[in-house]
């Protein structure tokens, strides 16, 4: 079709089969709205999951997608409003063929990179630098009061 869809149902299989995200589904049937829960591994927040909402532009690929944070993380990438600073989906790094597996790849890599240089929120990101233990402790007790809870591992 000439509206072209948004990303092809492979792509979402294919990113239903990584593990760094569970629950991933369109949103209210939308193909063009992807949420799911972000299993990051680093241990500031690894005791959690975030859910996080992929939109897709009408002019998917040729446009990137855009990634929120639905779940409030005490991270100096993301701002209160969830907005990340992703650098694979900006203007200028966008290529047509990367997949939408590829930008949850880069947003869990992100999430679990406090020390990016790509910071929305300063303040957090000169705690870090300056007082990396108080920063450790306000992530973790943030996590704990805010993630979602991590779904048990499937039974082997």
């Amino acid at each position: 079709s000439l509206t072209g869809p948004s990303a092809a149902p492979q792509e979402l299989e294919e990113a239903r089969r990584w593990d760094g995200a569970c629950e991933l589904r369109p949103l209210e049937r939308d193909v063009r709205r992807w949420g799911g829960l972000l299993l990051p591994n680093n241990p500031l927040y690894s005791a959690g999951a975030f859910r996080f909402e992929l939109t897709f532009s009408p002019r998917h690929p040729l446009e990137p997608p855009r990634a929120t944070l639905c779940t409030s993380i005490y991270h100096p990438c993301v701002d209160p409003d969830g907005h990340v600073c992703q650098p694979l989906t900006s203007a200028q790094h966008w290529v047509p063929t990367t997949r939408a597996v590829q930008v949850l790849q880069d947003l869990l890599l992100l999430l679990d990179s406090p020390d990016s240089p790509q910071v929305l929120r300063h303040d957090l990101a000169r705690e870090l630098r300056e007082q990396p233990q108080v920063f450790q402790q306000r992530a973790e007790e943030h996590t704990r009061l805010h993630a979602e809870r991590r779904p048990e591992p499937p039974e082997p």
